[in-house]
């Protein structure tokens, strides 16, 4: 190829196949979400009914599997091989690589989610989730609080971020020790020589299309939010035109960073969002019950350890409810179609890491943070619902997008505190974006891991204009199914690259202790 070239094929190992594949697939879905609005949201209602009837098993077995195998690699032999050689420093700071993960990892849902997840779990809590569903009936409002961080640390903890863990080890080890381009399709190859380029191809295109609609469904939750933040701040109409004037500005702001590149712009903007959400967290720490939340945080973390394997296990077998299908489900359909997008951006961010030092640092500490977090918002709402003048449960059921502020209301300073959760948001929203742009341009040039300017800003035009389809043809329900629709099939692949993880460490650590024996 020419190197001079402007156009998407100026990347080294750019593949005509993934890139215009992917862009087809996602630029019909596009257009048909927009020119049948109507037609689109019952069959995507549809669709999510039925995947998540018969395949939610199937998302449960794959994120407990994945987190089992980040034990064993984590304390195995494994434990010690550094990515990118033994003699391989990390490129980013410590903190810096933190601040990077995490708010790539969860950004947007943490702040759509804090308030509104143990809310509604409390008002509303699934009755097939209790083993003993009269004591729980006898102990009233308290097992109801409890119950419901219990299953909000469920969907935010561990089991996510084992799923990130796994698929950016698997990336990172065998770019950085194999010398493998940074995709999907070519971990593959490399684990499994035999696999046809076909195949390898066609989970190019899938990876792709995963990672552009689980971001596209965080965009459009995050517009979503901003937009009933605006309404209730500034008075701005809450509709569909408005949501696609803050794509259009957001997704220009993500234009602008991915442009500049990892180092200057996704890194500062990392960087920012995340002492802001800082600043927000103390606010609500300090200002709200204190010693309510210490007290909730050591007793949520008991509760969460406690009944892990029962929580980690649980799909309502042996009742007709599917309360699971909008909630666990969706989540960690979600979390695997965001796994691409995280998987590799985590790998490239992580040079010079071991293999304990990086499942520790990726799987123990962001969920941790999220705990914190969740138990900051989601104890600080159940304690004005439980013990004080409460309506927070209302305002949710009205309007998810309003719970955040519905919240901030009951604090002082609740203007300013407000305006600054919209700023965190929208910061949160470039991040994710020009993050999932960069990713996607990296995929869809071979793995490359300096796609080109006109790769990048396509992938950002391109996630924007999905998130905006999908609130037009459905809402929050087009934004869920789209996860859930991509997530499924996305499960399958990741089962495949943690066997072929295992393998190909198994391989470097036989021929580590040859050459030691020698």
């Amino acid at each position: 190829m020419n190197s001079d070239s402007t156009g998407p094929a100026a990347d080294p190992g750019f593949n005509p196949v993934v890139f215009y594949g992917a862009v087809a697939l996602i630029g019909a879905l596009i257009i048909f979400a927009f020119v049948n609005a109507s037609e689109a949201s019952t069959i995507f209602q549809a669709i999510q009914d039925g995947a998540t009837d018969n395949f939610g098993w199937l998302l449960v077995f794959t994120v407990n599997i994945l987190l089992v195998l980040c034990g064993i690699l984590a304390f195995s032999r494994f434990g010690h091989i550094r990515l990118g050689g033994q003699e391989a420093k990390p490129e980013f700071s410590t903190a810096t690589w933190f601040a990077m993960l995490f708010s790539a990892g969860m950004g947007i849902g943490l702040l759509f989610y804090g308030v509104a997840e143990p809310v509604t779990h409390f008002a509303n809590p699934p009755s097939t989730f209790f083993s003993n569903p009269e004591a729980h009936a006898s102990r009233g409002f308290a097992a109801n609080a409890q119950h419901a961080m219990g299953v909000t640390f469920l969907h935010w903890g561990l089991h996510a971020w084992g799923i990130y863990a796994i698929i950016a080890l698997a990336l990172a080890y065998a770019s950085f020790n194999r010398g493998m381009p940074l995709s999907i399709g070519g971990f593959l190859q490399a684990a499994f020589p035999r696999i046809p380029n076909l195949l390898v191809d066609l989970i190019d295109v899938l990876a792709i299309t995963a990672t552009v609609c689980g971001v596209a469904a965080s965009l459009g939750f995050g517009a979503s939010q901003i937009n009933a933040g605006l309404t209730i701040l500034a008075g701005i109409p809450d509709n569909a035109p408005t949501k696609f004037v803050l794509i259009v500005v957001i997704t220009a702001l993500a234009t602008t960073s991915v442009a500049f590149g990892l180092n200057k712009g996704i890194k500062r903007l990392s960087e920012i969002n995340m002492v802001l959400a800082l600043v927000l967290a103390v606010f609500v720490f300090v200002v709200g019950p204190t010693v309510f939340l210490l007290d909730g945080f050591i007793q949520n973390i008991g509760y969460y350890v406690q009944r892990f394997i029962y929580l980690s296990t649980w799909t309502e077998t042996y009742s007709p409810e599917n309360w699971q299908g909008g909630w666990t489900i969706f989540y960690y359909a979600w979390w695997v179609s965001w796994s691409p997008f995280v998987g590799i951006f985590i790998a490239r961010i992580s040079f010079g890491r071991t293999v304990r030092e990086f499942i520790a640092g990726v799987l123990l500490v962001p969920s941790l943070v999220t705990f914190i977090w969740m138990t900051v918002f989601g104890d600080s709402a159940l304690y004005i619902e439980m013990f004080g003048a409460g309506g927070l449960a209302e305002a949710v059921s009205k309007s998810m997008p309003d719970a955040l502020f519905a919240f901030l209301a009951h604090y002082p300073l609740a203007t300013i505190a407000s305006w600054l959760a919209v700023v965190i948001i929208a910061t949160f929203f470039v991040t994710s974006a020009d993050s999932g742009a960069l990713v996607t341009a990296m995929i869809a040039s071979g793995g490359h891991h300096h796609a080109s300017f006109v790769s990048r800003v396509t992938w950002a035009i391109t996630i924007g204009l999905l998130a905006a389809a999908l609130l037009w043809a459905g809402g929050l329900g087009a934004l869920q199914t789209a996860a859930i629709v991509t997530g499924l099939p996305f499960a399958l692949v990741l089962l495949l690259m943690a066997a072929g993880l295992y393998r190909m460490l198994d391989t470097e650590h036989r021929q580590l202790v040859r050459a030691q024996a020698l």
